[in-house]
């Protein structure tokens, strides 16, 4: 599908400290990975006139993380020396409720956001929700965020096994998820991201499920 012509912006969300050496290590994708597409993505996107938004959260001194003046409040090096068009800093969690950020977007005539960074299960899924609402269109670099495992009342569930659902749910609720790769190779061919819903993923699941069982059931 051929690119229209609207602008995009890289939005890098909390690449900080805090997941990297503090108390949400970053489990899956490997840290190693999601951090090296990160940074592949910002140079990708300077390289393509793509606006590069890095946007952190900072807490009060005595927030259990992210607390402001700790190391772990602070961006992670291989971020902080990528040149960005904007740095937001914020003390709270909803990056797409604070005006400063949607208005500047507006004001550069932003119509697609491309997100990445951490934590997805949190963060990054609340910043697409919220885009959308706004009005953006909304890509997900998957291999460019990181998931943390989950234990609670609910159950439990591994750092692999939230990233991937959450990016199958993403993608099936208008959000184009990618790999870093894919999204380069898309700018470079000056293409746009093909879009999903939630009735052909059912019925794509539908389909492979009956053909499952047809192969699994013994011919009479």
């Amino acid at each position: 599908m051929a690119d229209t012509g609207h602008q995009r912006a890289l939005i890098v969300v909390d690449v900080q400290n805090e997941y990297v050496t503090g108390k949400l290590v970053i489990e899956y994708p490997p840290l190693a990975t999601s951090l090296a597409n990160i940074a592949k993505a910002m140079d990708a996107a300077s390289n393509h006139n793509v606006q590069v938004v890095v946007a952190t959260q900072v807490l009060d001194q005595d927030a259990p993380v992210f607390a402001d003046g700790t190391d772990g409040a602070n961006l992670h090096q291989s971020i902080a020396i990528k040149p960005c068009s904007q740095l937001f800093v914020r003390n709270h969690a909803r990056l797409f409720c604070e005006p400063t950020l949607v208005t500047w977007l507006q004001a550069n005539s932003i119509e697609t956001v491309t997100v990445v960074g951490y934590i997805a299960q949190t963060l990054i899924d609340i910043a697409i929700c919220d885009a959308i609402r706004v009005g953006f269109k909304v890509e997900f670099l998957s291999d460019a965020g990181g998931s943390v495992p989950c234990r609670n009342r609910a159950g439990t569930a591994s750092a692999e096994e939230i990233h991937r659902v959450l990016s199958v749910v993403l993608h099936s609720s208008s959000t184009a998820v990618l790999l870093t790769d894919e999204w380069i190779q898309m700018l470079d061919d000056g293409m746009c991201a093909e879009r999903d819903n939630i009735l052909n993923s059912h019925r794509r699941a539908l389909l492979i499920r009956a053909q499952r069982i047809s192969a699994e059931t013994p011919e009479r």
